[in-house]
Parts: structure tokens; sequence; C-alpha cells
């Protein structure tokens, strides 16, 4: 029994068989956003310092106490 397999990943796998120079591009590209160590004290200051959201941001005439 065949397993299926989307048109998409198809596509994608013609194209790189045909360009196998982007599998570099491929790596790189996901090396930017994905492939990274996550500093979690760093992590950890951005949220303590960010701001409570307001419960309705909204309304001109709510203050926030």
């Amino acid at each position: 029994m065949a397993l299926y397999e989307s048109d998409h990943t198809k596509f994608m796998r013609e194209m790189l068989a045909k360009h196998p120079e982007w599998l570099e591009d491929q790596r790189r590209g996901r090396a930017i956003f994905w492939d990274r160590k996550v500093d979690l004290s760093e992590q950890k200051s951005y949220r303590e310092a960010s701001e409570t959201h307001r419960s309705y941001p909204y309304d001109v005439n709510f203050e926030q106490q």
C-alpha cells in the first residue's frame, strides 16, 4: 500500500531534484530562525521588562491604576 504524498510535497521533491543548490539555501534560511541556542536568562528578562496588557485597550475612559 502506497502512502499518500501531497501535490506540494511532490512538487518540492521535483524542484529540489532539479535544483540541488536550493538545499544549502534552505539550510541557511532555517539556521537564521530555528537552529539557534536559546538564552533562557535573556528570554526571562524580556518577559519581566514587558508591560502588562490592559484589559480593554480601546476604552478611552479606562484608567489603569
